[in-house]
């Protein structure tokens, strides 16, 4: 499958601002599942200081806001073509061990709403099976209901309100399923929807399983990703995956505005 990707953030600013910095991880890289055709960010009053790869092999661009401005856009846009692979990914083909993903986050610490879903899980059965049971038993505790969770509530307060987005879903999973000795890892990217019902930005989750590899979970849709996902960054959780974060000096508040679209472009071979 064929997609193609336009995401639109624009931040608009009460007072000029005298300085501001965007961290953008906003560009996928070809893998198992997807292979990126082209892809390009234009970046409108702000300039690019500085572009790296990370420890999780994500691209992060650093971006200067340009001093003075009130309105700050980045779009990114591209072609990706994706494969069906049941949700496998295989083996990082990066440096990290799988353990590093293991370690807690302040987003993903083990509370005891957390420890309590992950010892309902049914642990004699194979590995695969535990972890859908377990994405399941997330999805069952938390209703999906946007506008009662904030991009730093914890995995276990979500648990307490019983209700968040697809973030809330991942963070809760990754948590759990690190509680039950399983390397777990937040995804950002995107999901094409028929009809484009639904936001097209999305987040899920993988998890290490031995003999396969590093394997997917959607845990708000309750599948594991196929060709129309397409990754974007990886990691511990939300913060170290995030499309776009910064910070600014200066006066005034700030409004943010962002459009993602995935559609559909022509035929591509599976």
């Amino acid at each position: 499958m064929r997609l193609s990707i336009t995401h639109t953030t624009k931040y608009r600013f009460d007072e000029p601002v005298p300085y501001g910095l965007l961290e953008l991880r906003l560009c996928p890289r070809s893998g198992p599942t997807q292979d990126v055709e082209w892809w390009d960010t234009q970046i409108l009053a702000g300039q690019r200081q500085v572009r790296f790869t990370d420890h999780h092999r994500n691209v992060v661009e650093l971006v200067r806001v340009e001093p003075g401005a009130t309105e700050t856009i980045v779009i990114a846009t591209g072609d990706v073509v994706t494969t069906d692979t049941a949700g496998v990914i295989g083996p990082d083909q990066g440096a990290n061990p799988p353990w590093l993903y293991e370690r807690s986050t302040k987003l993903t610490a083990p509370g005891p709403n957390v420890r309590r879903l992950a010892r309902s899980a049914d642990r004699d059965v194979a590995d695969l099976d535990v972890l859908h049971g377990l994405s399941a038993a997330v999805r069952d505790a938390i209703d999906y209901v946007p506008g009662i969770t904030e991009v730093d509530t914890p995995a276990d307060a979500v648990l307490e309100a019983a209700s968040g987005v697809c973030q809330d879903h991942a963070h809760v999973f990754v948590a759990a399923a690190r509680v039950l000795g399983f390397p777990a890892r937040y995804v950002s990217g995107y999901l094409f929807v028929e009809g484009g019902q639904e936001e097209a930005s999305h987040a899920w989750a993988e998890v290490s399983v031995e003999g396969l590899g590093w394997v997917g979970f959607d845990i708000a849709n309750q599948i594991s990703p196929d060709r129309r996902y397409v990754c974007l960054a990886v990691g511990l959780d939300y913060r170290e995956a995030a499309p776009i974060s910064g910070v600014r000096r200066g006066a005034g508040g700030e409004t943010l505005e962002v459009d993602v679209s995935v559609t559909e472009q022509g035929s591509a071979q599976q």
